[in-house]
C-alpha cells in the first residue's frame, strides 16, 4: 500500500503562555499544502509479527532510523493490536527542520494506512488519540484539512469554508537550522488583539501586518538570511508571506506564478497551485 503525505503550514502563530508543565499555548491555523512524501508498507507474511524494517531515502533526517516516528507508529500500533509484520519504505521529499511538518504528517499517515490495510477499525477520532501521542501536531493529519489549533496545537476546530484555492505558493527553506527548543526559549509569550481565526476571515490582501508569526520576531535576528527571504517574497509581488511554524522555511502567496527569483544552490524551493 503506497500514500503521499502532505506538508502544511502555519498560518498565523501567536503564542500566549507558558503553561505550568513546560509547554506553550499557542493558536495558529494549519493550511495543508500539496509537497509530498512517499510512504510505502508491504506485508510481510513470512516473518514474525511485530516486525517492522525501515528504508529512508531523499532528503536528509536527523536521528536514528528506531527514533522515526513512522517506526514508533508501527510499533504504538502493534502494541495494542499485534501488527502482521511489514516492510516500510520512506521517501523524503519535505524537507526536515523546516515548520512543515514533515515527520508528523509521515506518522499521521502510517497510522490511517496501518488502520486500513490490516481492517483495524479505527475512527478519526481513534486515530487522533493515537497520533497526539505522537506529536501534537500529527492529530492535524489524520483529518487534513484548514484548522485552527490552539493549546500545545492538539485542539482543532475545522475551518470548513476556508480555503486558498486559486493563489500559488512559493516555499522556500533555506539551508539553515533553526532549533524548535531555542526559538521556544525565546520566545515572550503575549494575548494578540485578534486570533488566526478571525484574521484568515479578512480578504488575503489584508492580512499583512496583522497575521504575524511571533517566531520571526526572535529567530530573525538570529538568521537574518530567512528575513531576507521573506522581504523577497513581497518585492516578487506576494499577497501574503510568512515564515511556517518555528523555521526555518519562507512560504508566499501570490495571485500568478512567482518569477525572477534566485535563493541560492542549497535553497530547498518549490512554487505550487494551491487547493
Amino acid at each position: 500500500m503506497l500514500t503521499f503525505p502532505n506538508a502544511k503550514i502555519n498560518l498565523g502563530l501567536n503564542i500566549t503562555e507558558k503553561r505550568p508543565d513546560g509547554y506553550h499555548n499557542l493558536e495558529t491555523v494549519f493550511y495543508p499544502v500539496p509537497v509530498e512524501d512517499a510512504l510505502e508498507i508491504i506485508p510481510l507474511p513470512d516473518t514474525p509479527r511485530g516486525t517492522c524494517t525501515l528504508h529512508l531515502a531523499g532528503q536528509e533526517i536527523a536521528g536514528t532510523l528506531e527514533d522515526n516516528l513512522v517506526a514508533r507508529a508501527y510499533r504504538m500500533l502493534d502494541a495494542d493490536f499485534g501488527l502482521p509484520a511489514v516492510d516500510i519504505h520512506l521517501l523524503k521529499h519535505i524537507p526536515s527542520g523546516a515548520g512543515l511538518g514533515g515527520g508528523s504528517s509521515d506518522a499521521a499517515f502510517m497510522l490511517k494506512m496501518l488502520n486500513e490495510q490490516f481492517g483495524l477499525g479505527l475512527t478519526e477520532d481513534n486515530l487522533e488519540a493515537y497520533a497526539t501521542r505522537l506529536g501534537a501536531d500529527c492529530a492535524f493529519f489524520v483529518r487534513n484539512r484548514p484548522t485552527f489549533a490552539e493549546g500545545i496545537g492538539n485542539i482543532f476546530s475545522p475551518l470548513p469554508s476556508f480555503s486558498l484555492s486559486g493563489y500559488r505558493l512559493l516555499l522556500v527553506k533555506p539551508d539553515v537550522f533553526v532549533s524548535t527548543r531555542d526559538a521556544f526559549a525565546r520566545i515572550k509569550p503575549r494575548r494578540a488583539d485578534a486570533s488566526p481565526k478571525e484574521i484568515v476571515r479578512l480578504p488575503v490582501e489584508k492580512w499583512r501586518g496583522r497575521l504575524v508569526n511571533d517566531f520571526e520576531e526572535s529567530v530573525f535576528p538570529q538568521f537574518p538570511l530567512i528575513g531576507e527571504i521573506k522581504d523577497e517574497m513581497y518585492r516578487l509581488g506576494a499577497v501574503y508571506a510568512s515564515m511556517s511554524g518555528s523555521g526555518s522555511s519562507v512560504f508566499g502567496l501570490f495571485k500568478n506564478e512567482a518569477q525572477g527569483y534566485d535563493f541560492g544552490p542549497h535553497a530547498f524551493v518549490c512554487q505550487l497551485a494551491l487547493r
